[in-house]
């Protein structure tokens, strides 16, 4: 049996000050959904359209969303943001 390379999570420069507002255990959500679900299959996040077509989306809290982009020939997931946009 092979096994699977996972993806390499890199994060932008907004992505980062937006960890770093996070609350302590929503940081270890956060690291938990990067390595242990879209690290292993970045395509379980919902495919973004508009504006943001060709990135994708996946829930972190109730308001808070992860939005980022895959390179499957590199296999790096860019984290492009890490809370929400709603109300900023």
């Amino acid at each position: 049996m092979l096994r699977e390379k996972h993806y390499t999570v890199r994060f932008s420069h907004q992505a980062r000050k937006d960890v770093e507002k996070l609350s302590p255990a929503v940081r270890k959500k956060l690291k938990d959904i990067l390595l242990q679900v879209l690290a292993k299959d970045p395509y379980e996040g919902k495919k973004l359209l508009g504006d943001l077509a060709g990135s994708y989306s996946y829930r972190l809290t109730f308001k808070d969303r992860i939005v980022y982009q895959v390179n499957d020939k590199e296999r790096i997931i860019f984290i492009e943001r890490a809370r929400t946009h709603y109300g900023e």
